[in-house]
């Protein structure tokens, strides 16, 4: 088969600016063949040298005394003691799932789950947080069943419990669906496992599955926006078999044990190419391989197809000479590829040989470290225009209009496709706030969320991106778990609109000043931009996954609410209604700032809850819908009704953050608020729970009433 002529058409084709191709001939001093040109164009997309975010990920605080590893591994890892670590991160697979659903959104799991245990974890838990077009919208059915199916398929199949998530719509997601996925797993802290390639001559091999023509080009497909061409990029959306990828991780994790391994990394986004590439960078090495060795599925692939291919379930290692045959047994037991491919060399080459001849030859570091880094022109949002009045309205019927809505009715329908309970350590599945998952063979536990409010984040990206943070921190809190660190999902329009760059500039300005002042390091992530279609971008939607521990399981905070509970909010009360739910939902206004978030406040009421968590029954952070939304899921999770004072709308429905929602018993809320008095807090009774109503002031409706509204509020839109 002859290579394409490398003409401009072909140039732009790859994603490559004529300032980039130029920068191109300059290092290799001539013309690139037609492999070399897709190797350049893979390693320099968006999605893999993140070139326009570079500049501002470096201000997040990304350390801490519990970091063992921050970001530029496959995964991030954290210290929980007793010499032990937790190991996460949080990807997209934003533009595969729209194209194709199932295996997009299947495909981000099967990511995530390797990049996890690619560190020498075994994974525990999985959230994903997805977001959707309108309810209404011709698209919108297909893609919410595909993505679920998709999600449940894979994870169901591989054997991991999805604890927690979120699910969202809004008109901005209808052309560009948002699938965000997350893992979790479990590590000795003295046995990660690292990308870097040591050593000169010491053998590359490849492990997992066949190589096919599935993903060809998907690094670059996801680097760009979306217009009527959509259709023809179908082929570059990865396939995936997660009764592969279950063994792949038994072989894996058991091959660690024999100390045969050097550096070992994903085959993610780009391939053979990208984690050749990161591999021999990291360590300062260059990379031969000999194409003629990588196990094939499909006939006469080309050197371009082979590099570039996206199939799933595949890793790269560098492995010890001595125990080659140790290795090859192990993945030989499990039914899996296993192939010396290549060799570390001491040049920063990276040479790419294919039937007897070097089809690729270029300089490694350049393809990595030194790939294009741009400072985007950006302009601050500009302030949001002052709330014009909000109606009184009777606050059951607020309560109704929000729990009839997808995005505040129960999410049920999603969750129960999910396996949420196998590894039998699953304390919390969703549903009920964050997902807690014990700490196998040990007194403790972890707690996972994840959280943004992409409303707030467009009227006020610094505030915006302060409440994800602050959001995930409460919901941590409320079980009873310490935040450790986070993970973020940042994703975006056009960063080349400097509208767009500035929300991410804000965005990250407000993110970095949350994990640092509630000591919530960043210690993974990643940016997907380009999230538009036809010019019409997303909300910015820079999602937030924290974990947090609960050192004795007996202290996590998991009961609820029960007849004759106390009802308190810990927290100021000024009834922000500004880009509220309530105002979405029952007005179809999205006007106001942001709240404003105080980062002491949020940091002093964290402690107390962890501090005084022995008297609290049942905790949740307020978030969207106020204090309405929170009293009636506490009620319903409790099965008994709940009064509250209050039958104003701001105070019921205003969405000020650094509240808690507490339930406990009349002793309990005396020593509780005499604890709040002296730590300089505000804590008050708004209420009770009793009887099987929901009464705010005058107005009451039954509980079973609403319950039924909230429960299928989502189902009847997505039921089959």
């Amino acid at each position: 088969m002859t290579d394409p002529a490398i003409t401009p058409e072909v140039i732009a084709a790859h994603g490559l600016s004529d300032d980039e191709y130029a920068r191109i001939l300059e290092i290799i001093g001539r013309d690139p063949n037609f492999t070399e040109l897709g190797i350049f164009s893979a390693m320099w997309n968006e999605h893999c040298s993140y070139k326009s975010s570079k500049k501002w990920l470096r201000t997040l605080p990304t350390t801490g005394a519990q970091v063992i590893c921050g970001p530029g591994e496959n995964a991030g890892v954290v210290d929980i003691g007793d010499g032990q670590a937790v190991v996460f991160k949080m990807e997209s697979h934003n533009h595969p799932s729209y194209i194709e659903p199932y295996q997009g959104a299947a495909t981000g799991v099967g990511g995530i789950l390797r990049d996890v245990f690619t560190m020498g974890a075994r994974p525990i838990a999985a959230m994903n947080s997805l977001s959707f077009g309108e309810k209404d919208h011709p698209k919108t059915r297909q893609l919410v069943h595909g993505v679920v199916e998709g999600v449940g398929g894979y994870g169901n199949c591989f054997g991991v419990p999805t604890v927690g998530g979120e699910v969202r719509f809004h008109p901005a997601y209808n052309g560009n669906c948002l699938v965000n996925a997350f893992a979790a797993g479990l590590a000795d802290a003295d046995k990660i496992f690292y990308s870097a390639a040591s050593g000169v001559g010491m053998p590359v091999v490849y492990l997992g599955a066949k190589t096919g023509r599935d993903g060809v080009g998907g690094a670059t497909m996801a680097s760009a926006e979306f217009d009527e061409t959509i259709e023809e990029k179908r082929p570059t959306v990865q396939v995936g078999d997660p009764f592969t990828e279950k063994r792949l991780m038994e072989a894996c994790l058991e091959l660690m044990q024999t100390g045969a391994v050097i550096s070992i990394q994903d085959m993610g986004a780009a391939g053979l190419t990208c984690s050749a590439v990161e591999m021999g960078d990291k360590g300062g090495l260059g990379i031969r391989l000999d194409l003629d060795a990588v196990p094939q599925r499909e006939a006469q692939m080309t050197a371009y197809e082979m590099m570039l291919s996206e199939s799933q379930e595949r890793m790269l290692m560098v492995l010890r000479p001595e125990k080659e045959s140790v290795a090859r047994a192990v993945f030989e037991k499990w039914d899996l590829d296993f192939a010396i491919v290549g060799e570390t060399v001491a040049e920063d080459r990276f040479i790419i040989c294919h039937k007897g001849a070097v089809v690729a030859d270029l300089p490694l570091s350049q393809l990595s470290s030194q790939a294009p880094e741009y400072d985007r022109p950006w302009e601050p949002t500009p302030p949001a225009a002052p709330l014009e009045d909000v109606p009184q309205i009777d606050p059951i019927d607020g309560l109704r209009a929000l729990l009839a809505s997808p995005n505040y009715g129960s999410k049920a329908w999603v969750y129960e496709q999910y396996d949420t309970m196998v590894m039998a350590d699953t304390m919390r599945a969703p549903g009920a706030g964050a997902g807690i998952v014990r700490v196998h063979g040990t007194g403790k536990a972890l707690a996972f969320t994840s959280d943004v409010t992409p409303r707030y984040v467009r009227a006020n990206p610094v505030e915006g991106g302060k409440q994800a943070v602050a959001e995930a921190y409460r919901n941590l809190c409320a079980v009873g778990a310490k935040p450790l660190a986070t993970t973020d999902n940042l994703n975006f329009g056009n960063p080349e609109k400097p509208a767009i760059m500035g929300q991410f500039v804000g965005a990250i300005e407000g993110i970095g000043a949350a994990c640092l002042a509630l000591d919530t390091p960043i210690v993974s992530g990643n940016v997907s931009l380009y999230n538009e279609t036809d010019g019409e971008p997303i909300l910015p939607t820079p999602t937030i996954c924290a974990v947090g521990l609960i050192d004795d399981v007996e202290l996590a905070i998991t009961d609820t609410a029960r007849e004759g509970h106390v009802a308190l909010v810990l927290g100021e009360t000024t009834g922000h209604l500004g880009q509220s739910a309530l105002l979405a939902e029952v007005f179809n206004r999205e006007d106001g700032d942001a709240p404003a978030v105080d980062l002491d406040a949020e940091r002093k009421a964290g402690d107390f809850i962890l501090a005084n968590r022995d008297m609290i029954r049942a905790c949740t952070d307020l978030a969207d819908g106020g204090l309405a939304i929170a009293a009636f899921e506490m009620a319903l999770a409790g099965d008994v009704g709940v009064v509250l004072d209050s039958d104003d709308t701001p105070t019921l429905f205003g969405e000020d953050q650094g509240r808690y929602l507490i339930a406990c018993n009349f002793d309990q809320a005396e020593a509780l608020m005499g604890a709040a008095a002296a730590a300089g807090l505000p804590l008050q009774t708004v209420g009770r729970f009793t009887g099987d109503q929901v009464s705010f002031g005058a107005s009451a409706a039954a509980l079973a009433d609403l319950a039924q509204t909230f429960e299928t509020s989502f189902a009847s839109h997505f039921d089959a």
